[in-house]
This record gives structure tokens, C-alpha cells and sequence, in this order.
């Protein structure tokens, strides 16, 4: 999708984008391919040209800020396919929902290969340097709940990646509510053993584990490495149909 985006090149709305896409144009090559006849204005057709080039050359050197900065918020799904191998999946924990008031128990980070959790109190500090290894990030209402959670804490982060906060796009589809309610129309089932942990029973089991229940953040840690892991089959499974409701609604 991101290879038949223009919305980030300068001068170019999704007007533009459009008429590119109503004309049957596929892709960047096919665009300059039929420059001349797209059904723009000339100078939108040396913006949408000189566009190209640059995204050519920043997704060659694949610079996930370039797209990051250029891309609205919302349409950062777009790049997904070009950066799902630097990718992680985020979620996590926390004492309640007041940043500043309460504070971070566990981050959780899967990067399709491994899930790492962070507990508070044992390695939550070594978030920084794994953050830094991503170039996209995904969570589900992570971008009012996760992620100015860690900044608050953890100041030091710069989050310049791509972010993918599937809560958004899944609406344009018909997804609403929870993750959970979410993965359950999907199909998508969870362990016997926390298929009935929501977030407040992950903040009960936090302050069970600091009453010395070692059990509880076995139990914790596992509700959170399927939170993470479960991003990455809903992505997976939604992200053909984000393509077609975006180029249907467009049109």
C-alpha cells in the first residue's frame, strides 16, 4: 500500500491520491509509467514525480522517519508490509489508568520472533535501548494509552518510529470495542488460564505478586505476551481488507 501512496509527498492531498487511483494506477513505477496522462494538474504531476523519487530513496534506505514525519498519523498502516521485519508489538501493565499517578508494572515487546516482558522493579529500565531497535510499532490504543504511559516515565525514548495503533483502522472495518471483544470475533482464543484476565484483573495480579505471589506474574506475564502476540495475528488477518476499505472509501 505504501507504494501506492502519495498523501505524503509534498502538495499532494487525498484529492489527488484519488484521481491517481481512479485512473487504475497500482503502484510508483506505474504512476510515472503514465505520467502524462494521469488526470492531474501539471504541477501536481512534478509534485507527485519528485515524490516518487524521494520515497524511492528513503524506502530503499528504508528510513522509517521519512514516512513517520510524512505520513498522517492514521495512514502509518500503510507502510506496514515495507517495515512489518523491523517491527515490534506493544502493550503493557500498569497500576491503573492515571499517568503520573499510577505507574508501569510490565512492557511487553514482541518483535515476531520473541516476546520480551519488562517487569517493574527487575529490567523495566532496559525498555530504552529496545525500543530503539524497531522502526515500526504497533499497540492497540497505544497511542492515548501505552505510549504516553512510557514517555512519561521513561523521557529518554524518543518514539520516532512508524506507529500502527490498530484501535483506528480496525473501526474502519467494522472492529469496535476492546482488544479481547476483538480477537473473539475474530476467532482468535487465549489460554485457559487467562482467557478471563481483563485489565483489571492484571492490576489485581500485580498487587498480588508485591504480596509475594510469584504465581500471579507468571499469570501477569502471560496475559500480556498474548496481548502482544495477538496484534500481530489481528494485523495479519485485517490487513488485506485496510487496503480495499481504504481504496473503496476513497473512491
Amino acid at each position: 500500500m505504501l507504494r501506492n501512496s502519495y498523501i505524503h509527498m509534498t502538495g499532494i492531498g487525498k484529492g489527488v491520491e484519488k484521481n491517481i487511483w481512479d485512473f487504475g494506477i497500482d503502484s510508483w513505477d506505474e504512476a510515472i509509467e503514465k505520467m502524462d496522462k494521469l488526470p492531474i494538474s501539471k504541477a501536481k504531476k512534478k509534485s507527485v514525480e519528485v515524490g516518487i523519487e524521494e520515497s524511492e530513496s528513503q524506502l530503499k534506505e528504508k528510513n522509517h522517519c521519512y514516512f513517520a514525519q510524512n505520513l498522517p498519523s492514521a495512514e502509518h498502516w500503510r507502510a506496514y508490509s515495507e517495515f512489518s521485519k523491523d517491527v515490534a508489538f506493544v502493550d503493557i501493565e500498569t497500576t491503573g489508568l492515571a499517568p503520573g499517578q499510577d505507574t508501569i508494572t510490565v512492557v511487553g515487546i514482541y518483535n515476531r520472533k520473541e516476546a520480551k516482558t519488562y517487569v517493574q522493579g527487575i529490567d523495566l529500565d532496559e525498555i530504552a535501548d529496545e525500543f530503539s531497535k524497531y522502526k515500526m510499532l504497533i499497540t492497540f490504543n497505544g497511542a492515548r494509552f501505552d505510549l504516553p504511559f512510557i514517555k512519561r516515565e521513561f523521557p529518554e525514548i524518543n518514539f520516532d518510529q512508524l506507529h500502527i495503533d490498530l484501535m483506528y483502522p480496525l473501526k474502519r472495518i467494522g472492529y469496535c470495542g476492546g482488544l479481547k471483544k476483538i480477537e473473539r470475533e475474530m476467532g482468535i482464543v487465549r489460554g485457559d488460564n487467562i482467557k478471563d484476565v481483563d485489565g483489571w484483573e492484571a492490576v489485581r495480579l500485580w498487587r498480588r505478586y508485591q504480596r509475594g505471589d510469584e504465581a500471579a506474574l507468571d499469570t501477569l506475564l502471560e496475559y500480556n505476551r498474548e496481548d502482544i502476540v495477538n496484534l500481530e495475528t489481528i494485523i495479519e488477518k485485517v490487513y488485506c481488507d485496510l487496503i480495499d476499505n481504504c481504496k473503496c472509501k476513497e473512491k
